[in-house]
């Protein structure tokens, strides 16, 4: 598979700053408070919370327009947890809260998600490594 697109991001830890290669990011990074930091910068898992919620709403808009569906008024959250695990490592745990129109309820809102979640990039690379729940809204 050949990449379409590169994002290339350097970062110095959890403390310290993540600046990508053309500069449009330059965020300053630190723990979040609840994991003994003081929360003054964002954190890698705000990070990827707002790549995949981001990723999952282009992908629902893509299924969506392929079925002839407006989702234009339709959001994703994207709620990623970090967790401990067995000796001593760590792991990840999302939940995508999607927020559809009303009239998208039921069985079709929820085709469209599970569809989206099967074209989502970020989807395709946690699928089987870590759980990702949908909660359609």
């Amino acid at each position: 598979m050949s990449a379409l697109y590169t994002a290339i991001v350097t970062a110095s830890g959890r403390e310290g700053r993540a600046v990508s290669s053309d500069g449009l990011l330059d965020l300053t990074l630190a723990p979040p408070a609840e994991l003994g930091g003081d929360g003054k910068g964002t954190n890698p898992e705000q990070l990827f919370a707002a790549g995949y919620a981001a990723c999952f709403a282009s992908a629902l808009s893509l299924v969506a327009r392929h079925r002839k569906i407006d989702v234009s008024h339709a959001s994703v959250t994207a709620e990623v947890g970090l967790a401990g695990a067995a000796g001593g490592r760590f792991g990840l745990q999302v939940t995508l809260r999607v927020e559809l129109p009303d009239e998208l309820h039921g069985d079709q809102g929820n085709a469209l998600v599970e569809a989206a979640h099967q074209v989502c990039p970020y989807s395709n690379a946690t699928r089987g490594n870590i759980p990702v729940e949908l909660v359609v809204e």
